[in-house]
């Protein structure tokens, strides 16, 4: 069996997933890969698996903070070594998901994790890598601030949801969450448990299509 899955959320993607999975298998083709399918209404799951992905599929829509819990519980359960995780909208480019694989299966961290904000070679903070409208800053920048108190150390993109694990990270990435924020959530859990986490500059794209699922006062 490969030694990575690479997991999907997915709510109503039909139309965003044959790239994204067309990208996982042309730049990681020895990854196993799974849509989480969110109780989708339209044929997700189909094209999921006309494009050679398995289908985990919800009777239900149960929000993405299940859909996260479920495939890293997916990756624990079947004994695979490392788990990534893109999101189904486009915004992750699967170079960089190879980059964070590759920086976990070296040892020098537990969970890698993609940031839009973070600044090439070192811990830095630039706004201007990642266009963001102003209430969405406002929001990024408080929680930048608050998470910076709780780990005592800057990290600038808790909201991110590209990451790469190890099978350390997996079982306690897999409980359930109880936040609106599952990202922010998973980043203070990992730091809770002692697990290294480093915070890697990527470069994302814009949704292909859709709406981020913070917004406004959320």
């Amino acid at each position: 069996m490969p030694e990575t899955l690479i997991f999907v959320p997915a709510w109503n993607e039909a139309d965003n997933l044959p790239a994204v999975l067309g990208e996982l298998h042309e730049e990681i083709p020895d990854a196993d890969v799974i849509v989480v399918d969110d109780g989708s209404t339209d044929r997700t799951a189909e094209v999921a698996r006309e494009h050679g992905a398995e289908v985990l599929s919800f009777d239900e829509n149960r929000g993405l903070r299940a859909a996260i819990a479920a495939g890293y519980g997916y990756a624990a359960e079947k004994g695979y070594a490392y788990c990534g995780r893109v999101d189904a909208d486009g915004q992750h480019p699967v170079v960089e998901l190879a980059k964070l694989l590759e920086l976990v299966r070296s040892g020098k961290c537990d969970v890698a994790v993609g940031s839009r904000f973070a600044t090439p070679g070192g811990n830095g903070f630039s706004r201007e890598r990642y266009d963001t409208g102003t209430v969405r800053r406002l929001g990024t920048g408080l929680l930048r601030r608050s998470i910076e108190v709780v780990l005592d150390r800057p990290f600038h993109d808790a909201t991110s949801g590209m990451y790469a694990v190890n099978a350390k990270a997996m079982p306690i990435l897999a409980r359930p969450y109880s936040s609106g924020a599952p990202e922010v959530e998973a980043v203070l859990r990992l730091h809770e448990e002692g697990l290294r986490v480093d915070e890697v500059p990527v470069d994302m794209r814009e949704r292909a299509s859709g709406e981020s699922k913070l917004q406004g006062k959320k």
